[in-house]
Parts: C-alpha cells; sequence; structure tokens
C-alpha cells in the first residue's frame, strides 16, 4: 500500500514568492474571476501561497521550472496568493498545492524539486486504472501490497464508472486494473462484473460480497479502506496515515522486537483483533525505537509487551494497567470497556504551579476545565511544545502581549501550554496538530476561535480588539518623572511631575 509519511504543516503548505509583472512565467494567477475556469480542467495543479512565507520564497524557482517544463506536456500550473485573494483562499478552505481534476481537488503527495512535481503532474495524467491481460495478469495481481481489479464483459459495463471514480480518487494510494479479457477472467475464476482485492497480506484474495451492479463509487472506497488495514501489522512512520485517516480507535501493543517472544505476544493479540477488527485497528510497534510515543500515549513505565487504546481524533489515551501483565483475557476486556464507554482517559498533566509569577498564566491539564472555562473571562491561548522553534520565536511576542494586558486579568486571561506534557481534555471540542496552536474563547461562550493571522503583535492585538467580548480600556499609564539638569557638572536629579525636588 501506498502512503506518504505524515508531514509538518509547513512542509505541506508549499509557497512561493509573487513574481515581477517583468518576469515572464508559466505560472497562472488565478482570482475570485477566474477561479472557476478550473472547472474545465481534466488536470491542473493549484498553488495557495501567502508571499511572506519562508518556504515560498525558497521553494518558487522549483514550481517555476516545473510550470514550464508541464506545459509543454499541455498539463496547467497556477497559483492563488493568499493574501491578495484571502476571501477566495478561506472559502476553499486549502493550504499547499492541491491537484484538481475537473475541479475536484485532492491533495498533492509528491516531491518539492522540479524535477519530482514534474514526475509527479506526468504519473497524474496517466489513466487511473491500468489494463489488465493475460499475459501481465499474475504479475499485476501481487504489483503492491493491495492491488483491485475489476472483470468486466466490456469497459463500459457497469460497475466501471464507479471503478473508475474510486480508482481516479485513490490513485496514490492503490493499484488498479480492469480486465474485459474472457480467458483472462475465466483463469480468475470470476463471473463478470466482478471486482476483486488481491492483499499480500491476512486473507489473500476477497471478491466484493454485494450486487455489484449497484454499487456506488462511495461503497466501493469504504470497502477497499477497510481491507487495506490488516489484523495486525506493525506501525511506522511509512504506514501510519492509513491509521490517523481512519474514524476507529487505534489500539497499540509495544513490544521489543529483539524479544524472542516477540511473535507469540502479537499471536496472543491477533483473535482479539480479529473478533474487532469492524470497530477498532490494531498495531504491534517498536517499543525500543519509539519510546518517545509510548510516553505520549501515558505509558509511564519502560516495560514491555505493553497495551494502550488511543483515539486519535480526540487524542484521548487509555493505557492499560502496566503492573499487570499482558493477557488475552485482560486486553480483550479493556477493548469491550472502551467500546461500551466505561473507560475513562488517562489525562497526563503536570503538577499545579505555587504561584503564578508571570503575566501570561502557564495552564495545565489538571486546571484546563477551570480556567479555559471560566465564563466571566475571555481566554487566548497558545498551546506549544517546547522543542517547537516557532513557539521559541513567538514566546517574547507572547509575554509582552500578556505584559500589556495584565491589568485586565479579572476579564482576559492570556495562557499558554505545553501539550506535549499536558493533555487536552475531552471537555475541549478540538485537538492539537501542531505547534504553536492559538485559540480564542469568548467569555461566556464554549466555543473556540482559531487564531490564523501572522504572529506579530500587532496582529495579536488587533485579533483580541476584535473579538474579545469583555472592554480592553486598560488604564492610564502612571505619570512619567522629568530629569533635570542640577549643575554644571551634569548632576541629575529628579523631579516628580507637579512637585518639588527631593
Amino acid at each position: 500500500m501506498r502512503f506518504s509519511t505524515l508531514l509538518a504543516p509547513s512542509l505541506l503548505a508549499l509557497c512561493s514568492v509573487v513574481l515581477a509583472d517583468d518576469v515572464p512565467s508559466d505560472v497562472i494567477s488565478l482570482t475570485a474571476q477566474t477561479f472557476s475556469s478550473i472547472d474545465t480542467e481534466p488536470l491542473i495543479l493549484v498553488e495557495f501561497f501567502a508571499p511572506w512565507c519562508g518556504h515560498c520564497k525558497a521553494l518558487a524557482p522549483e514550481y517555476e521550472v516545473a510550470a514550464t517544463a508541464l506545459k509543454e506536456k499541455n498539463i496547467k500550473v497556477a497559483k492563488v496568493d493568499c493574501v491578495d485573494q484571502a476571501d477566495l483562499c478561506q472559502t476553499n478552505g486549502i493550504q499547499g498545492y492541491p491537484v484538481y481534476r475537473n475541479g475536484t481537488p485532492s491533495d498533492y503527495t509528491g516531491p518539492r524539486k522540479a524535477d519530482g512535481i514534474v514526475v509527479y503532474m506526468i504519473k497524474q495524467s496517466l489513466p487511473a486504472v491500468s489494463e489488465v491481460t493475460t499475459a501481465n495478469h499474475e504479475e499485476f495481481k501481487t504489483a503492491d501490497n493491495l492491488v483491485v481489479v475489476a472483470y468486466l464483459a466490456s469497459s463500459t459495463d457497469a460497475p466501471a464508472p464507479e471503478f473508475s471514480a474510486t480508482a481516479e480518487k485513490h490513485r496514490d494510494d492503490f493499484l488498479f486494473g480492469l480486465v474485459t479479457d474472457k480467458d483472462t477472467i475465466a483463469a480468475a475464476k470470476v463471473t463478470p462484473p466482478a471486482v476483486v482485492v488481491y492483499r499480500k497480506f491476512d486473507e489473500p484474495r476477497v471478491e466484493y460480497p454485494f450486487p455489484i451492479v449497484d454499487v456506488t463509487a462511495a461503497d466501493l472506497e469504504d470497502w477497499i479502506k477497510e481491507l487495506s488495514v490488516p489484523t495486525i501489522a506493525e506501525v511506522s512512520s511509512e504506514n501510519y496515515a492509513t491509521y490517523a485517516q481512519s474514524p476507529k480507535p487505534l489500539a497499540y501493543l509495544f513490544l521489543d522486537p529483539t524479544s524472542e517472544h516477540k511473535d507469540e505476544q502479537i499471536a496472543l493479540v491477533k483473535p482479539i483483533a480479529s473478533k474487532y477488527k469492524s470497530k477498532m485497528n490494531f498495531v504491534w510497534i517498536d517499543a525500543i525505537k519509539f519510546g518517545d510515543h509510548a510516553r505520549a500515549l501515558n505509558l509511564a513505565e519502560v516495560k514491555w509487551p505493553s497495551f494502550v487504546i488511543q483515539d486519535i481524533k480526540k487524542q484521548l489515551k487509555f493505557p492499560y494497567d502496566q503492573s499487570k501483565e499482558v493477557e488475552a483475557v485482560g486486553i480483550e476486556d479493556w477493548v469491550q470497556q472502551y467500546l461500551d464507554g466505561a473507560l475513562k482517559p488517562q489525562l497526563k498533566s503536570e503538577p499545579i504551579p505555587e504561584s503564578q509569577d508571570e503575566n501570561v498564566y502557564y495552564l495545565v491539564g489538571k486546571e484546563f476545565d477551570k480556567v479555559i472555562f471560566d465564563d466571566s473571562k475571555d481566554v487566548f491561548i497558545e498551546f506549544y511544545a517546547s522543542w517547537c522553534g516557532h513557539c521559541k520565536r513567538l514566546k517574547p511576542t507572547w509575554d509582552a502581549l500578556g505584559d500589556h494586558y495584565a491589568p485586565l486579568k479579572k476579564t482576559l486571561t492570556i495562557a499558554k501550554m505545553e501539550a506535549q506534557e499536558n493533555d487536552i481534555p475531552p471537555s475541549a471540542p478540538f485537538s492539537i496538530s501542531g505547534f504553536p496552536t492559538i485559540k480564542f474563547k469568548k467569555a461566556g461562550t464554549r466555543e473556540f476561535i482559531d487564531y490564523e493571522g501572522d504572529r506579530s503583535y500587532e496582529s495579536l492585538v488587533a485579533f483580541l480588539e476584535e473579538h474579545a467580548v469583555n472592554r480592553l480600556d486598560l488604564p492610564d499609564p502612571p505619570a512619567e518623572e522629568e530629569t533635570v539638569v542640577a549643575d554644571d557638572h551634569h548632576e541629575q536629579a529628579h523631579v516628580e511631575t507637579g512637585g518639588h525636588p527631593r
């Protein structure tokens, strides 16, 4: 199965600089008035960018070179300036540069260099469904971890349109083939119309079990996605996206891969994984290599094997008691309790600070509800990670913001939270996926507004002034002292305004 690894949002948001008017460019500039033209384009790469973005400036030449090369292949490349066309970008809700086919976007998952962009887009221009014949049928079935083949009497028979639509949408994920040759169909031992998934794991051959002529593209997509996830397999950066994109919770078995009992431990969990596969995904993971991930899932002890269930969407963790042995009965009971809603998530939290010595409130998990959901206050909070470079650069600005509004602590809280040391509780209607993440909650509400502006002090102040419910009137500053020259030796004496020498 061909999944791209999870990338940092800054890498996904490929951007470019606006070229000077006198420099010829093969990149088409789209505006709100011309954007609808992509609806008639069979294939076009559209870049949503911000001119001030550092990655924008670095990667702009690659995008230009790719546009020129692709122009020769009749593949168009375009861009949208999200500063100049802010409403257009907000309406589409897209960053980076998606690939559009007749107006329908899909994520670009290719390289960030010109030659890689060219190869990727040329591949995108090829048919999503390969023609399979007797000569290549056996080889095609094993060409990838998961291969989907439609066996039809002709290329126009149902469900050819639905099959093609599914293949277009998932051309980067799976391999799709079409067989119309009678001898090949007979050798495959199927009766057309039929769709078969071939896998290199679990059950190697699975035929679509319902009436195929009535299938929709959504039905096919759901069926293939379900089959694409093994009963239990090793998870790594290469396939994590498979599980992260699934709506199901994820159950981890942390193992020492050098242990002589590794296979026994996997075999112990596999029947449970098979029984609950429709409701939960199961993986095993290298606990030595990914020890940090174990700690992030609140496995406090370096003890393997260990088991934990994660609600990925809500970022909630349910670790199995590490003082107990990992046994089939206990693990199955833990899984069933989770599915019954009987388990409470284990929330990581730093200790509550004995005092708050700064004007920015240092929030920990144990105080989240008390501080964030104080109805009398507007709350502006930064979620950060100590290792994050962007967070470090934001710190002096965020501190200055706290200092500026320090007199208003009774009605406004400027806060920060180390999100890798403190879990977001289930009471929060969001999870954190990148750093820094800045959110605002109006006084008297439970709704959060994402801050998506630049990280300048002026922009943060402007945002607060626009969204705060409580008044932001600051008291007048204290009267300043005047400095006067006392004599010819330039000795200075301080005089309070309107007063006398001390």
